[in-house]
């Protein structure tokens, strides 16, 4: 790094950001493999918050492609390079007091390790979305599992790319027997729990009133 490149320390503090905001900024990160439910649960969980007047973000693997990341492309330096700026990004959003929730496959432990690293502790939250391989591909309308079988699409996590499992992740989601509303219902009462929300919304059903499936 450049030495005359230095750290500007903001006057208005973070945690005075999430003061105003009445909750306790952290990261939830989403990771499993395509079609698992990342991106629709971490959906639903940006509604149901968004409902009860909380303050977040989501940060969706393909959206981030589109833009900041679209000079990237799937190779293993590429993957390792595209989840280090959703880390620092994702810093970025806590650091405004926000609830940020970041959906992407991230399949390797040491990327997601280094995005954890980033965070004081308890503030960054692995939820490990651990359904099975064969659910995701009947879920897949676009065909990319099986394009990839084929070998028309290379690198792809799972088929020929792999996919490494989470040790120990704060929370794991099995969509193969959980619905969306059934997953936000188990986060809400995670963040309620920890205290990153106020635990009076432990138990109210209108925010769960989501239309979502499960799909890719």
């Amino acid at each position: 790094m450049n030495n005359e490149i230095v750290w500007h320390a903001h006057t208005v503090t973070k945690s005075e950001r999430a003061a105003q905001k009445r909750q306790k900024p952290c990261l939830l990160w989403f990771t499993g493999l395509s079609c698992a439910g990342k991106s629709t649960i971490a959906n639903g969980l940006d509604q149901a918050l968004h409902r009860l007047g909380y303050h977040t973000f989501l940060l969706d693997g393909d959206n981030v492609r589109h833009g900041l990341n679209k000079d990237l492309g799937f190779s293993d330096q590429d993957r390792v390079e595209n989840i280090r700026r959703v880390g620092e990004t994702s810093k970025l959003f806590t650091d405004a007091g926000l609830i940020v929730m970041s959906a992407f496959i991230s399949p390797f432990k040491s990327d997601r390790q280094l995005v954890r690293a980033l965070f004081p502790e308890n503030e960054f939250i692995e939820v490990y979305v651990s359904t099975p391989l064969a659910v995701c591909e009947r879920r897949d309308a676009k065909g990319l599992y099986k394009k990839a079988r084929a070998g028309e699409i290379q690198n792809f996590t799972g088929i020929d790319s792999k996919y490494e499992i989470p040790d120990s992740p704060e929370i794991t989601l099995d969509t193969a027997d959980n619905s969306v509303a059934q997953c936000v219902e188990y986060l809400l009462s995670y963040l309620s729990k920890e205290g990153m929300i106020a635990p009076s919304v432990t138990g109210k059903k209108d925010h769960l009133h989501l239309d979502a499936e499960l799909q890719c």
